[in-house]
């Protein structure tokens, strides 16, 4: 019998709602739609109204109280630690006299991986999903809020919510995608020669002077690991973004909670960590989220996030590898472009329809972009080597 909807909670700690039955709707495939790495942002303090994210998690239960929906939300201060960049709108309503923040955001923290966000219980009556969307347009004029963004969804949901009024976005990509790989040979195998032999020029040179390397999971992750791996994080954010928004707790406490599903990748000489590479394993997918290290050396990066994550995906028979956002330089190490969606409901006319104007231009832009790219492939297959 299917679970029909009575009553919405809106949430300002994921703590209020329990883990089991948050779960139960996000499912086991993506970890970080887990209660545990919400929970582990918030109780960390990296999430919270001081850093611009106040938790706004909304929850539909059914007439006993089960929870048979939900949606990851934040009211947001600014666009940082989103991955979908809507400054340019921001700045351009601002002149134009209008409030852009607060906003509304269903997403993970920091966390560019796409995934459901409309998280539905499997026994949920389709109209579940319409009491998630409604209740987040409803929140928003109420509060006079100036948008609501869905960012990394599935295509299915997009498509779900233009009928709602919401703009849809593609952005971009690069994944690996396991082929039936035996090993990291064969994939080799698979790659033209002159890319072949680039990557194990690479490799070589990144265990060169004894460096070794580890993938670290459970138990293994010990605080020591923990230390030196926040160490790198906070050396990477000064040098790329000049803001570490994750704190050390949260590290810790994603080992102590998630340490099974975490693979994380450290670089070694003389038995002192020099870098790593943080990676969360989902059903069938690696997906990989931060690094740093303590000193630079050539192709260490490449090495610990790209040909680690493939040879631990083709080990463990996973389907795929996701890398996170950016870095056109992946194509060239197997990961190809791949579409990602996002969803956009603004709520001044004048603004969405500068914006719907905006898109209608952008996404054929890198729907182009990204056949171009497919073209660089480095497989021998689409390069003829």
């Amino acid at each position: 019998m299917r679970r029909q909807p009575a009553r919405v909670r809106i949430l300002e700690r994921i703590s209020q709602v329990p883990a089991a039955a948050w779960d139960a709707c996000a499912g086991p495939d993506n970890p970080f739609l887990a209660h545990a790495f919400l929970l582990a942002l918030e109780e960390s303090r990296s999430v919270v109204p001081d850093t611009g994210w106040l938790p706004h998690h909304v929850v539909v239960e059914d007439a006993t109280g089960a929870v048979i929906g939900a949606v990851p939300a934040y009211l947001k201060g600014h666009s940082y630690g989103e991955y979908v960049f809507d400054h340019g709108w921001a700045h351009a309503y601002e002149r134009a006299g209008g409030q852009y923040y607060p906003k509304l955001l269903a997403a993970v923290p920091f966390t560019p991986v796409p995934g459901h966000r409309l998280l539905l219980h499997p026994e949920a009556a389709p109209e579940v999903r319409d009491q998630l969307v409604g209740t987040l347009i409803e929140i928003a004029r109420q509060a006079e809020l100036s948008s609501i963004h869905v960012n990394f969804a599935t295509a299915e949901e997009c498509q779900a919510l233009a009928a709602y009024g919401f703009l849809p976005r593609i952005g971009q990509q690069f994944h690996w995608e396991n082929r039936g790989y035996r090993s990291f040979d064969d994939f080799l195998g698979e790659l033209a020669s002159r890319k072949r032999k680039q990557v194990r020029r690479e490799r070589e040179g990144a265990l060169a002077d004894g460096v070794t390397i580890r993938a670290l999971s459970g138990a293994e992750l010990t605080p020591r690991y923990w230390s030196a791996f926040y160490r790198f994080y906070l050396a990477t954010a000064d040098k790329k973004w000049g803001n570490a928004y994750l704190e050390k707790d949260f590290f810790l406490r994603l080992g102590e909670t998630m340490g099974d599903r975490v693979v994380l990748v450290v670089a070694e000489r003389d038995g002192r960590p020099i870098a790593g590479a943080l990676n969360l394993r989902g059903t069938d997918t690696l997906y990989g989220r931060n690094w740093g290290a303590a000193e630079e050396r050539p192709f260490l990066h490449f090495e610990c996030c790209y040909y680690q994550a493939i040879e631990y995906a083709i080990t463990h028979g996973l389907a795929r590898v996701e890398a996170g956002a950016q870095g056109m330089h992946k194509i060239q190490r197997g990961y190809l472009p791949v579409a990602t969606h996002s969803a956009h409901w603004i709520a001044d006319p004048h603004l969405r329809a500068a914006i719907a104007q905006f898109l209608d231009q952008e996404t054929p832009a890198m729907l182009a972009e990204m056949e171009a790219l497919g073209e660089h492939s480095p497989y021998r297959s689409a390069a003829g080597g």
